[in-house]
């Protein structure tokens, strides 16, 4: 397999997959100068714990069918938060509250995009009432 950009093609993947699943909220950071754990981090909230789970499952398929097979998901014994590796990108599948709870966004991306991020969460909160 050429792994020449790599990186991007995982994440489209995942991207994709997430978005032909109905993931909700989805958040892409770039960790290019961040940190040397991976390229990118994708955030996405499943509307139920099976639903994480299945989202895990999807991304798994997706990217072994796209001949990147070393994605590794944990936390699918309840599904609250689903981590997985996908070598060049983080994959955080939560359900909302835990999401909530933990706010990783607030670690990882910078305070503009993170206002920007908030006003728009809390605007959909608004809407969906």
């Amino acid at each position: 397999m050429n792994t020449e950009n790599a990186p991007e093609k995982i994440r489209n993947i995942i991207l994709e997959t997430l978005d032909e699943n109905k993931a909700e909220d989805v958040v892409t950071i770039d960790l290019a100068g961040k940190s040397s754990i991976a390229d990118y981090m994708i955030i996405a909230t499943g509307r139920s714990s099976r639903h994480v789970v299945g989202l895990s499952n999807h991304i798994t398929d997706s990217l072994a069918k796209g001949g990147f097979n070393k994605a590794k998901f944990d936390g699918k014994e309840n599904g609250d938060w689903v981590l997985g590796d996908a070598g060049d990108v983080i994959v955080h599948l939560f359900r909302d509250e835990v999401r909530d709870f933990y706010n990783i966004e607030k670690i990882w991306c910078d305070p503009e995009f993170l206002a920007k991020y908030e006003s728009q969460r809390e605007k959909n909160t608004i809407d969906a009432s």
